[in-house]
């Protein structure tokens, strides 16, 4: 009888270890529902990250988008532009208003430590392209003692991976991603439809306020999503070789001599870089762009500035862009 008995003592207490154990990580290595806490896995490695965070601070103005989309509570964004006051997103500003949202100000030196800690974040996110990447990306340990971080890796190229790493991995919002992905891809399907496209291919042209011009390389988020829509982006980095502006960087510096030597396709899209630094109109009083094909044939056409990285609405704000311009 008392074999019998401590034989089922052992299943019952079996049993309830298996059940502990279920449950407890999903496949992707973030805890369970139920758990304080999730694992993120980044470039940096494993973070352990709150389950639910209340207070998240965001250091680059062009990730700060999805997170509003998300609803996730973002206590402080840093402006767009190094070194200058800035302002919201007129994409996002309402959002960051009804939370409260702070504005910090940083330089190309680093970004305002004290700011942040004051700020009280238990998330940093960070990473993504340009600067202020670079800088989280150095500071990171720094950042880690303040709170835990995440950075959006650069490799992440167009809106889509980032908008999707945020918001699965990060913050467990897989649902609220394929709705936006849905959204976009059907609206993608209308103006497909309702454009004639420019000839292709493209090259996309972004121009910093002192007059330098910079070429957007044709993995990126402005050339990718326009090829969705039938302007194919030219293989300029491939053919030629270009080199990031820094490593890891999302678009090559030109010389006055490459421009006029590389940019032969028959359409250019011109944007400014962090404001509306110029336009076709101004750089067509120049002679390098004068007697380029694209300007020569009127196959030369402005874009808002904030396409060159844009999230998800700007993306579906350039769509109504394109219509209108190519329908």
């Amino acid at each position: 009888m008392r074999s019998r008995l401590s034989l089922f003592v052992v299943m019952i207490i079996g049993s309830v270890l298996a059940l502990a154990g279920c449950g407890s990580t999903d496949a992707s290595g973030a805890a369970a529902s139920g758990s304080d806490t999730r694992s993120v896995r980044t470039e940096q490695g494993t973070v352990e990250i709150p389950a639910e965070p209340k207070r998240v601070v965001v250091l680059n103005h062009a990730l700060a988008g999805y997170l509003f989309d998300l609803d996730v509570p973002v206590v402080a964004t840093v402006s767009e532009d190094a070194d200058r006051e800035g302002e919201f997103s007129p994409f996002w500003e309402e959002k960051a208003n009804e939370n409260g949202t702070r504005l910090l100000e940083w330089g190309t030196d680093g970004f305002d430590y004290e700011a942040i800690l004051e700020a009280d974040p238990d998330l940093i996110v960070g990473g993504g392209a340009g600067l202020p990447s670079a800088l989280a990306t150095k500071a990171y340990d720094r950042l880690g003692d303040i709170a835990p971080t995440v950075l959006v890796s650069g490799s992440l190229a167009t809106w889509q991976e980032q908008f999707r790493f945020l918001a699965e991995d990060v913050f467990d919002e897989e649902a609220a991603y394929a709705d936006h992905l849905s959204a976009y891809e059907s609206r993608v399907a209308e103006v497909k439809d309702a454009i004639t496209p420019p000839p292709g291919p493209a090259a996309h042209l972004t121009i910093t306020a002192d007059g330098t011009p910079y070429v957007l390389f044709e993995n990126t988020g402005l050339p990718q999503m326009l090829g969705e829509l039938g302007i194919a982006p030219a293989p300029l980095v491939e053919e030629h070789d270009l080199q990031p502006y820094k490593p890891g960087g999302d678009m090559a510096e030109l010389s006055t001599e490459q421009v006029g030597q590389l940019l032969r396709m028959p359409t250019v899209f011109v944007t400014g870089f962090n404001a509306d630094t110029t336009d076709v109109a101004t750089l067509s009083r120049q002679s390098v762009y004068a007697k380029l094909p694209a300007f020569e044939n009127d196959n030369a056409y402005d874009l808002p500035y904030w396409t060159v990285r844009g999230d998800y609405d700007e993306a579906m704000a350039l769509l109504d862009i394109i219509e209108k311009q190519f329908s």
